[in-house]
């Protein structure tokens, strides 16, 4: 298999090479030797970057993603694991959608002020009780 030196992996992928010393640090990645002073990696290192990017694009710590790669380094995705973040996901769509529906209705609120609109103060309550509505 062709190997990249560092270098060549942070042009191929974007990836800063503190990030890929951080992740071969937490075990995301593993680099093959040295040639020089450069670290080496197998090209497949690229493909793993991707899976690391892609997992955090949908909110995963870097903690996740270790277990997400096998000993050899393969993807190693756990089903349920992926359905509880798809679960998170949607509670987390559901709150979100609320406070933009209520930000948009203070913001057209017809009321002199903020202070005496009804939007506005429904959104302090629900602040002062720590973000929940009910």
């Amino acid at each position: 298999m062709k190997e990249l030196v560092i270098g060549e992996v942070v042009r191929r992928s974007g990836v800063a090479a503190s990030t890929l010393r951080y992740y071969e640090e937490k075990g995301l990645i593993r680099s093959i030797g040295r040639r020089g002073l450069s670290r080496v990696f197998r090209a497949d290192v690229l493909e793993k970057l991707s899976l690391i990017a892609l997992a955090q694009s949908l909110t995963f710590s870097l903690d996740d993603i270790a277990h997400m790669v096998s000993a050899d380094g393969r993807p190693a995705l756990d089903r349920a694991q992926l359905l509880a973040k798809a679960d998170e996901l949607e509670q987390v769509i559901v709150r979100l959608s609320a406070a933009r529906d209520e930000l948009r209705r203070a913001a057209v609120c017809p009321a002199a002020s903020h202070v005496e609109c009804p939007s506005f103060q429904q959104l302090l309550e629900t602040a002062a009780r720590g973000g929940s509505k009910h």
